[in-house]
């Protein structure tokens, strides 16, 4: 048996507390207790203990070093632990829990942390790669400092994930109902940072950054951000008399007024309008709005602005317009902005070029001279040779320039929101 009371006066000391650490140390990665150890910048009562230990003289050096096997038999002999080092360790350190099977049991407290959302994710390939991409890509073992954080984190993020798509609900509305917290999936919570790459794949949103993308998201999965000063300007679109919003747009329509219609009314009656068989215009700028009403009235067939960058309202409408059955064509300026509008609004919806091709861009630039072309080139997919023709001519030309060429396209002869 041990000698405990001699054994911690050998090797259970303070000064000796460097050789106790490095022996465990050893032991936890599996390394044999054999060698030389060293001890830089060894204060003196260190170089005292470790030269009584072993039977030595004390050294007036800042470096002292011991072979471990030493150790081992003086342990061993002096009886202050029959069974050598390794047991001495353990029985002044507590035992020793090797570093691999540690690792091991880790992982496997890490891999329960995802169980919840595996469960809400597993029905949904698409997101089920992405939970697989989140288990593995490391970003919650960032976000919080240990598997217990984590575990509550992820267990948020299932049960809102699992909440979605909303039905029109705000924000707030959705963290105080699912987290108990109205600021739970604010912009600058993990939460919501983890709960958006789930939202964008329900959503068919792209991947994307900043506010404005954001907005997108959660709007594309029925929950309102900002729902109220996201807008979008419409002019005649035919809409369903058994819906609040929708009896609003026909009474304007019938009017031959525009109407701003807010990213709430979108998500809480997502079938406020008749599209199925509709043929809806799209333009970057309002002026085509403001001419269009005051050319046709309540003859104006079916119109969507953009106002320039599609807001999220503008394009929750256009994804209702396009699932709805409608054709949409698209119209913006000639210029570096107009085309990458064009692009984005081609990531969500299917459009087809109104008067936005090459020919159109050669004879309005020939007819309208404009100011210089600024900006990096960019590709027009839907004609590439309109890419080709900006770069050539070097010109703007804003729609309010092809008013002309626009307005007649949108007189409806069929009736209202019938083109």
């Amino acid at each position: 048996m041990s000698d405990l009371p001699r054994l911690r006066r050998l090797l259970g000391t303070p000064d000796t507390a460097w050789l106790l650490e490095r022996a465990h140390r050893r032991l936890r990665e599996g390394r044999p207790l054999t060698g030389t150890v060293t001890r830089k910048d060894a204060t003196a009562g260190e170089r005292s203990a470790l030269a009584a230990l072993v039977g030595r003289t004390p050294g007036s050096g800042g470096t002292v070093s011991v072979r471990l096997e030493r150790i081992d038999a003086l342990l061993r002999d002096s009886g202050a632990c029959p069974d050598g080092l390794a047991a001495a360790v353990e029985l002044l350190a507590g035992p020793v829990v090797p570093l691999e099977a540690e690792r091991e049991r880790e992982e496997e407290v890490w891999n329960r942390v995802f169980v919840p959302l595996e469960e809400v994710c597993g029905p949904h390939p698409p997101l089920a790669r992405w939970c697989e991409q989140v288990r593995r890509d490391g970003r919650v073992r960032r976000m919080a400092p240990g598997p217990e954080e984590a575990s509550a984190l992820v267990e948020a993020v299932a049960r809102v994930v699992a909440a979605l798509p909303a039905d029109g609900t705000a924000l707030s509305g959705l963290a105080a109902r699912v987290l108990g917290d109205a600021h739970a999936l604010d912009d600058d919570r993990s939460v919501a940072t983890l709960v958006l790459g789930a939202a964008r794949l329900l959503g068919g949103e792209a991947e994307g950054s900043g506010a404005a993308w954001r907005r997108r998201v959660w709007a594309s999965v029925g929950v309102f951000k900002d729902e109220l000063s996201s807008t979008v300007l419409v002019l005649g679109l035919p809409g369903d008399p058994g819906t609040a919003t929708g009896r609003a747009l026909l009474a304007l329509a019938g009017a031959g007024q525009p109407a701003v219609v807010t990213l709430r009314q979108l998500v809480a009656e997502p079938d406020c309008v008749h599209w199925a068989g509709t043929r809806v215009s799209v333009c970057e700028n309002p002026a085509v709005v403001a001419a269009a009403a005051d050319r046709w009235g309540a003859r104006c067939a079916p119109l969507v602005c953009l106002q320039g960058e599609p807001s999220a309202a503008a394009l929750t409408l256009l994804r209702s317009a396009a699932d709805g059955g409608a054709r949409l064509r698209l119209h913006a300026d000639f210029d570096r902005g107009g085309i990458r509008i064009a692009t984005a609004v081609a990531r969500q919806v299917p459009w087809e070029p109104w008067r936005f091709a090459a020919a159109d861009y050669a004879a309005a630039a020939a007819a309208r001279p404009g100011r210089p072309l600024g900006g990096a080139p960019a590709p027009t997919p839907w004609d590439p040779a309109l890419a080709e023709a900006m770069a050539a001519r070097g010109v703007r030309v804003e729609e309010e320039n092809v008013l002309v060429d626009l307005l007649p396209d949108l007189l409806s002869t069929r009736g209202l929101g019938r083109p």
